[in-house]
């Protein structure tokens, strides 16, 4: 996918003007990069494929979800989850254990005008309270499958879509993961990377 198409993807999936904070939210990421590697300097010539619609794709998988907010575990510089908050309209929380990339987020969601839906918890995910049960959880290259579910089931119920893209590992990861945990798992193929798989899974629980 090039930059034209990823830019095109995204007009024809949601609207102008969430290109337009797309656009915006480039912005600060080049600004920012001078002070902390929060992606590699060579993925700016690919940001609209690599990362934002990489990450926008998720969101067309989350539309049988119920009410609730959208978990987003391991943020680090906004994707998945602070594109998430710019293209729905869902409470999106992202967390991420790393200050400087804590302050990061928050500084962006500021400027983006975005507070009233997005919010960034410090912390690791496992020290997490929510006050509700999330209905997406996603985390995009965190933990193995196995790990990341022992971690975070308390923030989730049977209720909850789970989306992880997985890249090449998504098919062994899900066969890993039947050994401790069961539920209803399908490998979706990412539309930036067709040998990636972004793996959807709902009815999660230990065995």
């Amino acid at each position: 996918m090039t930059e034209d198409e990823a830019r095109e993807w995204i007009r024809a999936h949601f609207n102008v003007s969430r290109e337009t904070q797309l656009q915006r939210f480039g912005e600060i990421l080049r600004a920012e990069s001078g002070r902390q590697n929060l992606i590699s300097a060579a993925s700016f010539e690919t940001l609209w494929a690599r990362h934002f619609v990489d990450s926008a794709q998720l969101i067309p998988l989350a539309e049988e979800a119920g009410e609730g907010a959208w978990l987003d575990i391991g943020t680090g510089a906004g994707m998945p989850g602070l594109v998430v908050a710019l293209l729905l309209e869902r409470p999106v929380v992202m967390i991420e254990p790393r200050i400087r990339r804590v302050e990061f987020l928050r500084a962006a969601i500021a400027e983006l005008g975005i507070g009233a839906t997005a919010t960034v918890e410090h912390c690791k995910v496992e020290a997490y309270k929510p006050k509700h049960k999330a209905a997406i959880v996603s985390a995009r290259a965190v933990a193995a499958l196995p790990d990341l579910f022992k971690s975070t089931a308390h923030c989730a119920d049977s209720s909850t879509i789970w989306l992880l893209p997985k890249g090449q590992s998504a098919h062994s990861e899900v066969e890993d993961a039947r050994a401790k945990w069961q539920g209803v798992f399908h490998v979706e193929p990412s539309i930036t990377s067709p040998e990636s798989g972004i793996v959807v899974a709902r009815k999660v629980r230990p065995r």
